[in-house]
């Protein structure tokens, strides 16, 4: 089985494996199949520059480790992201889109 176990703070937090092998593990489970999601006819556009990330989650009162968490990678690879020196690929790129797209939260908007 070809599972990558993704950790958070030393503890396994998700468990990713190939589409198929979750279409077993759920018929022998004794469950019916999941049918796959349409792809998005629209690709999200980003909404920020990520050279004002600091700057947006400073903005929101996130501490690094919270932004971090919230977009599923570590603090260290999010300051090496906010400094520069990383370019994050397009799936933690859509995540941040996403979280900086909604309005913070206690927002009355």
């Amino acid at each position: 089985m070809g599972v990558q176990v993704i950790e958070c703070d030393g503890q396994p937090e998700y468990a990713v494996l190939p589409w198929a092998e979750y279409q077993e593990l759920l018929a022998a489970a004794g469950r019916q199949p999941v049918a796959r999601a349409a792809a998005p006819l629209v690709q999200e556009p980003l909404v920020f520059n990520l050279a004002n990330l600091r700057s947006l989650r400073e903005a929101r009162n996130l501490a690094p480790e919270q932004l971090a968490r919230a977009v599923g990678i570590s603090p260290h690879y999010l300051s090496l992201i906010e400094s520069g020196e990383r370019q994050p690929d397009q799936a933690i790129q859509r995540a941040l889109t996403r979280l900086f797209a909604a309005p913070p939260e206690g927002s009355s908007d």
